[in-house]
């Protein structure tokens, strides 16, 4: 007991509420309201319950000034929450983020999972997209024949293009047998192929009103349609499935109506925009004819028989000259062709060959001899410059300068005072002879 460690309350409580917290996270619940409270903090505290189990909630105000609803005593709610642990009373609580009716936030949760699973297919691409015609001369219209979106849209219609044809396919647009309905006019309609485009409207509602366009076989049938389709259902802040499926989207029916029926008035202004195009076109054809005419009447006259023999002419005249011109060149080559020959032969024969050959001996022979003197006047210059290096380091001209060479009998030269003994016969050699001498002592520095 020593050893193990004693938890505080406040220190359980804490680990529990962090272990609750990070294991469970967000959940998803649904349930119904019981001991419900709001507080003057603003705070709601209450209790979801089901037959077996409750649990105790709150809800900060936070976040509930987010909630569309009105709490009460009873009430199914669908609620996201955090699971935690209200540490000074050691209870189990959830901390709720989100609420709302169940039923509706049911319907929410199965939008979302199909929108998330369509998206993933593609469905909602772009490219899959298709252009709606710029001109459409009968449009179907997908909606109830009875409802308010239908008489909107033909108000519109007449007012903006009485002339456009229009066909409608009753369906219904709410309850379980409407998906069945629309998606039977989506294919029957593309069957007859009598339009050039379709209209799939309702008018506004709630997430259920609505529900039918957020069913699956509804937006695949859209998505396979190969007539192109507006979406135009509920108001501008309603989005369903269908809208994202379709080729274009409009936020209401009455727009939807806009975007295939062009304004008349706006038809005869693009009338006269293209009549005018058309006139300025048809005057610059014209230009463009009048000016190939003129140039078609120049390239005629060029290629008429008179022009054409007075070219031929011309060019006839042009050769004779050019002839005439070549036999006077031809002619004074000829002329002149004997004396370039004789020419030729004197510059060729062997006697003029012979002389060319002794002038040309003879200028090497005059080369040579001024090349042989300048050669020997060169190495005079050097032998010169020699002697006169070998005078200045000869022992002669030491001797000459009052200096004198002592040798032995032998010849041996005497460099020092050990070389010589006494009685020893030396030689002294002088710039004018050589003295036979006798060495009588010798005496050191």
């Amino acid at each position: 007991m020593a050893q193990q460690h004693i938890l505080q309350v406040s220190e359980l409580t804490k680990k529990v509420r962090f272990i609750l917290e990070s294991e469970l996270n967000t959940v998803w619940l649904c349930g119904e309201i019981s001991n419900f409270i709001a507080a003057s903090s603003g705070h709601w505290y209450l209790s979801l319950k089901d037959q077996k189990s409750q649990v105790r909630c709150a809800m900060f105000k936070g976040n509930n000034r987010r909630v569309s609803i009105q709490p009460q005593n009873g009430q199914q709610v669908l609620v996201r929450a955090k699971v935690s642990l209200y540490e000074p009373r050691g209870d189990f609580q959830l901390i709720i983020e989100q609420m709302e009716s169940a039923g509706e936030g049911l319907l929410r949760q199965q939008y979302q999972l199909l929108k998330d699973q369509l998206h993933k297919e593609g469905l909602f691409e772009l490219y899959h997209k298709q252009a709606i015609p710029k001109l459409i001369e009968t449009v179907g219209i997908i909606t109830s024949p009875t409802g308010a979106a239908v008489k909107d849209i033909m108000n519109v219609l007449k007012r903006r293009n009485p002339l456009l044809k229009v066909i409608v396919y009753p369906v219904l647009v709410q309850g379980e047998q409407a998906k069945y309905d629309i998606t039977h006019a989506i294919t029957l309609a593309n069957q007859r192929n009598e339009v050039d485009a379709l209209l799939i409207a309702r008018g506004g509602g709630s997430l259920e009103d609505l529900w039918a366009f957020n069913e699956e076989i509804v937006a695949r049938a859209i998505f396979q349609s190969a007539l192109p389709i507006i979406s135009g259902v509920g108001h501008e802040i309603d989005t369903t499935l269908s809208d994202y499926v379709a080729d274009l989207r409009a936020p209401t029916p009455s727009a939807a109506a806009e975007l295939v029926s062009a304004d008349t008035e706006e038809r005869i202004k693009n009338l006269l925009s293209l009549s005018k195009r058309a006139h300025i076109a048809i005057g610059q054809q014209l230009k463009r004819s009048s000016h190939l005419l003129g140039s078609l009447n120049h390239r005629l006259s060029q290629v008429h028989p008179e022009q054409q023999l007075r070219n031929k002419q011309q060019k006839s005249d042009d050769l004779t000259l050019r002839l005439q011109g070549l036999i006077s060149r031809k002619l004074n080559q000829v002329k002149h062709q004997p004396t370039y020959l004789e020419q030729r032969l004197i510059n060729a024969s062997p006697a003029n060959k012979v002389k060319q050959k002794l002038q040309y001996a003879a200028q090497l022979n005059t080369q040579l001899i001024r090349a042989q003197q300048r050669l020997l006047m060169a190495k005079r210059e050097v032998f010169s410059h020699q002697c006169e290096q070998l005078h200045i380091v000869s022992p002669l001209a030491t001797i000459a300068r009052g200096y004198s060479i002592t040798r032995t009998e032998q010849g041996k030269m005497v460099k020092s005072i050990k070389d010589l003994e006494i009685e020893t016969s030396i030689k002294v050699e002088v710039s004018d002879g050589v003295i036979d001498a006798k060495v009588l002592a010798v005496k050191a520095n």
